[in-house]
């Protein structure tokens, strides 16, 4: 019996979140295991009700759970960035969620913009670095000659900053990314854990050559942990170059591991490469604690309850879960059920179909359970 906590959030949401939860429970049947769901009404709705975006009481619950089905946040009702920071950002970084893994993967049957590019080219990881770098919200905007001082405390940092600058600017703002040894060393060694059981192939991404501090880090902790795995064969690659060659070559990359913003950016990259935002899942990972798994689309509120959403980010996220919680056969099923409905063309209308978000997830599941 696995506990799963199910947050379906805003505009979509909740609509791909139920399709997911369908096929997974397919998958559970077929493979002989139980999920018992808890859902979570956290959102829009609720914020807009009584000021809650997340409470001491939802993150005690949640934090009993092995993993978090997310559907999606965000609502033109609210103004952008608060639910984000609010709900989601406050879920990374209070389950120290720490790596973003993002498959990126052309499965069968799905175009892809690279011409002469196919799936056996297009089937790489990237690891992102998911609550440093220029994420942990240090920074600020003042006038000229103003002084100003900001007090960061969490759980990994503890810094102050107390800036005098002089300036004929009508006003400035700054932006303090932050990466700490221990931080880029536990993500890395997850990338190597992950490229050891793949190609043997890691790729660390960066920008050292103009912002050499910070990044600078990054490359010496990379480059000491790659004495640890001696049959990892490793590269390193500007974060402008990687864009240029995930384009070009996207078959030269196994494993990628990023810092966070890097990530934030080619992973949206790398989700066109395989066919778009509707294709594309992600998983929210703590080695050791509560994970999260979601599609990496918005929440598309004016698409909502309309029935035209595509599920498919959704239920792959929900393979992530199934691989993370130790199901691996079961996740490779999902995954190749969704091929099959692809192929048979059983799909929402952003892929040329005219199936009913509820009418894909369905033939997801049924596709499942004549799979292996």
């Amino acid at each position: 019996m696995y506990k799963i906590a199910a947050v379906g959030g805003d505009g979509i949401g909740p609509e791909i979140v139920n399709e997911g939860k369908k096929v997974l429970d397919a998958a559970s049947e077929k493979f002989n295991f139980d999920i018992e769901w808890t859902d979570f009404h956290i959102g829009a709705d609720r914020y807009i009700s009584d000021g809650t975006l997340l409470t001491e009481d939802d993150l005690t619950e949640l934090g009993k759970f092995r993993a978090i089905y997310f559907g999606a946040i965000g609502d033109e009702r609210v103004r952008p960035g608060i639910l984000e920071k609010g709900i989601l950002l406050a879920l990374r970084f209070h389950f120290d969620l720490y790596v973003n893994l993002r498959p990126i993967r052309l499965l069968s049957g799905v175009e892809t913009p690279l011409a002469g590019k196919g799936p056996k080219d297009i089937d790489f990881v990237v690891v992102r670095e998911n609550t440093e770098d220029f994420y942990v919200g240090i920074g600020s905007r003042f006038r000229k000659r103003q002084k100003t001082t900001l007090d960061v405390d969490r759980e990994l940092y503890n810094v102050k900053f107390g800036l005098d600058i002089e300036s004929d600017a009508e006003e400035i703002a700054y932006q303090i990314g932050v990466i700490t040894r221990e931080g880029a060393r536990r993500v890395q060694t997850y990338a190597f854990d992950l490229a050891m059981r793949r190609r043997k192939k890691l790729t660390s991404v960066d920008k050292a050559n103009v912002l050499s501090d910070i990044y600078g880090l990054w490359r010496e902790v990379f480059t000491e942990t790659a004495k640890n795995y001696p049959d990892v064969a490793t590269e390193f690659n500007f974060v402008d170059a990687v864009t240029m060659w995930f384009v070009k070559n996207p078959e030269w990359f196994d494993v990628v591991v990023t810092p966070n913003m890097f990530g934030d950016i080619i992973t949206d990259l790398g989700a066109m490469i395989q066919g778009g935002l509707g294709l594309a899942p992600g998983g929210n990972i703590n080695p050791k604690g509560t994970s999260m798994f979601e599609p990496i689309h918005g929440s598309a509120p004016k698409y909502k309850g309309m029935g035209v959403a595509n599920p498919i980010a959704t239920i792959w996220a929900g393979s992530l879960l199934l691989d993370h919680i130790g199901e691996h056969e079961a996740a490779t099923a999902v995954l190749h059920a969704i091929e099959k409905s692809i192929k048979d063309g059983v799909v929402t209308k952003d892929m040329g179909g005219s199936a009913s978000t509820s009418k894909a997830g369905s033939y997801i599941a049924e596709c499942l359970t004549i799979e292996n």
